[in-house]
This record gives C-alpha cells, sequence and structure tokens, in this order.
C-alpha cells in the first residue's frame, strides 16, 4: 500500500456499526454480539485507543487487528486452548463465548514506557519495587530484563483506568484462585515466548504485550481471548536498528501504537484532559506501521479489503448464515 492511498483513507475509517443481532457490547476498539447461547461475534474497528480512551480512527486498523489475531491463536493453539471459531470477514471473528477473568496479563520483556504508570515511568520516578518486582539501580529505558516478567492489571470499565497489580495481589484480592492463576501465568510465558521467537525470525523485538483469559461458557475450559500479539496489544520494534537506537539514546523504530502515545507525550499529554490534535500525517504514518507490522510477522502481502466496511461485512455475514 503506498503512502498517498493510506492517507486518503483516512476520510473513511470504520468505526461504528450496526447488526440485527442480540447483546451488543462496546468495547474501545471492538464491538460483539452474541450468536446463539455459545458463541460471539466480534467486529474489530478502525478506532484507536490509548490513554485508556478512544482517540482516532485509523484506516485497515481494524482489518490488520484481526487477521494478525487470527494468524496469532493459529499459532499458540498447541500452547493454549483459543475462542477462534471462524473468520467470516478480514474485520470479524466468530468466537466461542467467554467470562473474561477479571484480570489482564502484561508481560514484559524489556523495561519501557511513556504512560504514568508503565514501570519505566515509575522507574525513572525512583520506586525500585514496582508490581511485586525488585528492581536494580541503573536501568536504562527500552532495555531487556534478566527473564519476561508479569505485571497483572485490572480490568477497568469503559472510560477507567487500569489499576496496576502484583501477582500476589491477583489471589490475595480474591480475583482468582490460586490454581487458576497459576494455569494463567504459564500459559502467558508460554505465548510469550513464542511470540519472541516468531518475531525474532521476521526482524522484531516483542518488548511487551498484553494477553486476556476467559472461561467457555459452555464447557469452563480456559481460553486465551480478545487479541494477541497485535500493534495494539504489544510493543514491536525494529531488530536490526535497536542497539544503535538505544546507544544514541533514542526510542527504537516501532511498529505499534506506541509511535501515537509518544505523539501525544511529545505534546505534554500525559492521558488527562482534552487530547491535543495530532497532524494527519502522523494517523496516516500511524497505519502504515501496522500494516508494516503485518506483513513483517506474518510474512505475507496485506490485502486491503474493500471500503466502506459495513456493507462489505453485511454481505459477508449473510453468506455465512450469521445475520
Amino acid at each position: 500500500m503506498t503512502a498517498d492511498s493510506l492517507r486518503t483513507s483516512l476520510f473513511e475509517p470504520f468505526t461504528t456499526l450496526d447488526l440485527a443481532l442480540p447483546d451488543r457490547r462496546d468495547g474501545k476498539v471492538r464491538t460483539s454480539w452474541a450468536v446463539g447461547d455459545t458463541q460471539r461475534l466480534i467486529v474489530t474497528t478502525d478506532r484507536l485507543s490509548a490513554f485508556d480512551r478512544v482517540l482516532a480512527g485509523v484506516p485497515y486498523k481494524g482489518q490488520v487487528l484481526n487477521q494478525l489475531a487470527a494468524f496469532w491463536f493459529e499459532r499458540t493453539t498447541d500452547l493454549i486452548a483459543n475462542h477462534v471459531v471462524a473468520v467470516p470477514d478480514p474485520n470479524v471473528l466468530l468466537a466461542r463465548a467467554a467470562h473474561p477473568l477479571p484480570v489482564e496479563v502484561v508481560v514484559r520483556g524489556h523495561i519501557t514506557g511513556v504512560t504514568d504508570t508503565s514501570v519505566w515511568s515509575r522507574y525513572a520516578a525512583g520506586a525500585r519495587h514496582i508490581d511485586g518486582y525488585d528492581f536494580p539501580d541503573g536501568l536504562s529505558k527500552n532495555t531487556e530484563l534478566p527473564r519476561p516478567i508479569i505485571t497483572p492489571t485490572t480490568k477497568a470499565a469503559d472510560g477507567g483506568h487500569d489499576e496496576p497489580l502484583s501477582c500476589a495481589d491477583v489471589v490475595a484480592r480474591g480475583l482468582l484462585e490460586p490454581e487458576l492463576w497459576e494455569r494463567v501465568q504459564a500459559a502467558a510465558l508460554a505465548v510469550f515466548d513464542r511470540g519472541r521467537s516468531i518475531a525474532a525470525e521476521a526482524g522484531l523485538i516483542l518488548a511487551d504485550t498484553k494477553y486476556e483469559f476467559g472461561l467457555d461458557v459452555a464447557t469452563g475450559d480456559l481460553l486465551l481471548i480478545d487479541e494477541v500479539h497485535t500493534p495494539d496489544s504489544s510493543r514491536f520494534w525494529m531488530a536490526e536498528s535497536y542497539a544503535a537506537r538505544l546507544a544514541a539514546g533514542d526510542e527504537p523504530e516501532s511498529l505499534d501504537k506506541e509511535f501515537v502515545r509518544r505523539a501525544f507525550a511529545d505534546l505534554g499529554y500525559t492521558g488527562h484532559g482534552a487530547p491535543p490534535t495530532l497532524a494527519p500525517e502522523v494517523w496516516s504514518a500511524t497505519a502504515g506501521r501496522y500494516v508494516l507490522a503485518y506483513e513483517r510477522i506474518t510474512g505475507e502481502a496485506f490485502a486491503p479489503a474493500p471500503y466502506p466496511v459495513p456493507p462489505r461485512l453485511t454481505d459477508n455475514l449473510t453468506k455465512a448464515g450469521l445475520l
């Protein structure tokens, strides 16, 4: 895809959809509906969320997220079962319905971040005991940790802010039973290790990521849900320039929405109050990064589906017998 085509598409991002299905649930990026008692239809839009709020629509972002998540779900099914049933449209996932667990599982391989609650921001402010871990003095931003660590968070209601937790807090607060939490942690670390390996083959560094788990409403089985290793849920850095940029004190080249976070941070925005306006070039560059991430990770050229999305999507769902 050319920069010109991405820039032109900025006028028509896919941000909303109405379907004649029951039990509509709206998240920051995804909207889902019930399909019978044991499945859900999950539509991934072009909405971009950062600082726990929706900030814009980025063309093709939803398609990238949905198809890339499907790629990763397929390549980790030997490690943990997931909710995928089918992908009837580039922006749609038919999934096993699940009761989401009340924690998000963040796995970190590097110390980084720009938000107030990021490990790096708290470390730079002088904290050395963070989320249940003791960190030594002298760490530099964006450097690799001795081993990946899990830093869970609460799952805030829409518009709220996730609260950092320690692994011990998850059990101490009664959020999960000890045995289930152990299974979740083991699965998260295994999926992260698989992700780092596949990313490395693509010339990328998977610096950190976020996972969500749930229990199948029909069987009670533990499932990996939501998305896996997408530019929304993960930080991907270009491996070829990482060492030189680190030595120069520059930020890594990223293929994720950290690019947008940094653009806002450069304008002094930390997530509080009304966000400033970013130049259109920032959004077209963001779209380009999402597409490049897809192509680097999958090894396949991105095939943009037709816009506008709603008529194409409803047509595909009708053909699949879902509408």
